[in-house]
């Protein structure tokens, strides 16, 4: 980590994007070991589809509905210290879940864990953007190739550790985030020393458009469309996609959370490459070509066998990943000054838009078959469409 001088850096500051990208890792693998034991807890407790639904809903709405709360207010008055107080939500929540022996417990240690992501997600987008030196881009895929890393790791963990040793082991996962805490601490103190020049330093990179407002409120519409379709289609697949595989090709837990995380390592490989493209040749044509060119594989996907199953799936991680990136730079760009109610708000609609759609997947699969989800969903991307009603605001490249 860089000296604490009062300045903020004009050029982009790695040591401290690469240490919100750990701390995004660390805390997002909390969250992804979550659904990575949903056949443990399902198994152990006998729950339905629909109670693994309400699990992923409570998780990801507490997540959701505080972030743009938490971005509103830190926008007037920046908490540096907020993140180690919100990995620690999110330390009780693991612990909590490790010894959860009923599903209301489990729906508590879910509430936990979303209320930590939700006051680590905003603020540290903010702090991204601070020392993005202009390359808003590039910032934002650094900080999010950290949380689709761990998110990645989690069902890799749960696989080799949780489902071996049980659900008590989840425990030993606490040293992740205290780790992070300890972190978040340190990037505190940079922050805070860089708060009182932050406006004059950043306001060069401030983007400057000549939409009205209903024009800035159609094109955020828009871009919920979008995170609309991104979300529940990931939700089926990070939700669902182990009891797909073990339903469909009979294949064991411990394989299908193997190829989980072969599906979230794409992910995180796809999150890198938006934000650079976008900051180079635009971010509408990431948006384009991350959203409506996933509908070949994704309407493949229920067709194939085992393993054509596992390449469209990492090529869809691929593609679909590079989306938020750029949907949210562009986001920051249509309001500029709002950067933490921005991000809390599309955040905040990822994690709610993914967990109202994992528990309308979870009835719909009891109703019918977890097959009949994946044939629904696999249309979800041609909702990439509307991109083209999106306003032109940023200059030719």
């Amino acid at each position: 980590m860089p000296d604490s001088s009062p300045t903020t850096p004009s050029r982009t500051s790695f040591p401290v994007l690469s240490a919100l990208s750990v701390c995004h890792l660390l805390n997002d693998m909390v969250q992804s070991l979550l659904p990575a034991i949903y056949p443990i807890l399902k198994g152990a407790l006998g729950l339905t589809f629909g109670h693994i639904g309400l699990i992923t809903l409570v998780n990801q709405v507490t997540a959701s509905l505080l972030q743009p709360v938490v971005g509103f207010h830190t926008d007037r008055r920046p908490k540096p210290q907020s993140l180690a107080i919100g990995m620690t939500f999110s330390l009780a929540g693991l612990l909590l879940l490790a010894w959860a022996g009923h599903f209301g417990v489990v729906l508590a240690a879910a509430a936990l864990i979303g209320i930590g992501s939700s006051i680590f997600h905003p603020e540290s987008s903010r702090i991204a953007r601070l020392a993005s030196g202009g390359q808003h881009g590039l910032a934002q895929s650094l900080f999010q190739v950290g949380g689709n890393a761990g998110t990645a790791i989690g069902p890799l963990l749960a696989a080799l550790v949780v489902l071996p040793r049980g659900q008590h082991s989840l425990a030993w996962f606490a040293v992740a985030p205290i780790t992070a805490i300890a972190l978040l601490w340190r990037i505190g103190q940079w922050y805070a020393a860089r708060i009182p020049g932050r406006s004059a330093a950043t306001s060069a990179h401030e983007p400057h458009h000549t939409l009205s407002k209903p024009q800035v409120l159609r094109a955020l519409a828009i871009l919920l469309v979008l995170v609309f379709s991104k979300y529940v289609y990931m939700a089926s697949l990070g939700t669902y996609y182990t009891f797909y595989l073990i339903d469909t090709f009979g294949v064991s837990v411990r394989s299908a959370q193997l190829h989980l995380f072969v599906f979230l390592g794409a992910v995180a490989a796809g999150t890198i490459l938006g934000g650079p493209i976008g900051d180079r040749y635009g971010r509408k044509y990431v948006i384009w070509g991350s959203i409506l060119g996933v509908l070949p594989f994704s309407l493949a996907l229920p067709y194939a066998n085992l393993a054509l199953t596992g390449v469209l799936s990492a090529i869809i991680g691929l593609i679909l990943a590079s989306a938020f990136s750029a949907i949210l730079v562009y986001a920051q760009e249509l309001v500029p000054g709002k950067v933490g109610t921005i991000s809390g708000l599309f955040f905040g609609l990822a994690f709610g838009i993914g967990g109202l759609g994992a528990a309308a997947l979870g009835v719909l699969a009891d109703a019918t078959s977890i097959t009949t989800v994946y044939r629904l969903c696999a249309w979800l991307p041609a909702l990439g469409l509307v991109t083209a009603w999106l306003p032109e605001i940023e200059p030719r490249r």
